[in-house]
């Protein structure tokens, strides 16, 4: 196996996110649209083709996609991460062999299935009979496809509408503070 700085990454990734690959494309997908980011102001910056009258406006304006694109996916994504993933501590998603744990336990666990007053990673510190693989094999998978979900959501709806409207704005006042050329007509 390589020691480059590449496989070195790889295993810090796989390390740290392989038991919640939620968190991974929070992540990752929050550092890439900062690295997109940063690369698209970079190119306005560096293109010599762009007058500087339009830099002055572009970078602004790419620097407000930037802010919009990374928190909406950020905010979005990790909201939803942390909504199924209470809804899954709280066994109001559960896989089987959980849901038949809490139903030989209903003298315990009973009337809090689905309530914030559960929270099935306590459950799993204070026993050991709790099907605590098929619980987080279950929750990863829970959060994942949510975070996916709202990943797809964010990236393709939220964010663009966001960003247009900000951007319409910026504009409108970009065009109303440039200095009109006067026709020199006189009545």
């Amino acid at each position: 196996m390589s020691n480059s700085p590449l496989q070195k990454g790889l295993e810090w990734v796989y390390q740290n996110f392989k038991k919640n690959t939620a968190t991974m494309l929070v992540v990752t997908g929050t550092l890439g649209w900062a690295l997109s980011s940063l690369a698209q102001i970079g190119a306005v910056l560096v293109n010599p083709k762009i007058p500087k009258e339009q830099k002055s406006f572009l970078v602004p304006q790419e620097f407000l996609d930037a802010v919009v694109n990374i928190g909406s996916f950020f905010l979005v994504t990790q909201c939803t991460k942390k909504i199924f993933s209470k809804l899954a501590s709280t066994g109001k998603f559960a896989p089987q062999k959980v849901r038949d744990y809490l139903n030989k336990n209903k003298h315990l666990y009973g009337d809090k299935v689905g309530k914030l007053s559960l929270d099935l990673d306590e459950v799993i510190k204070q026993d050991h009979l709790f099907p605590k693989e098929s619980y987080y094999s279950y929750k990863n998978v829970l959060t994942t496809t949510g975070t996916i979900g709202a990943s797809i959501l964010s990236s393709n709806i939220i964010t663009p509408v966001l960003r247009n409207s900000m951007a319409s704005d910026m504009q409108k006042k970009y065009l109303n503070n440039r200095p009109q050329p006067s026709n020199n007509m006189k009545i």
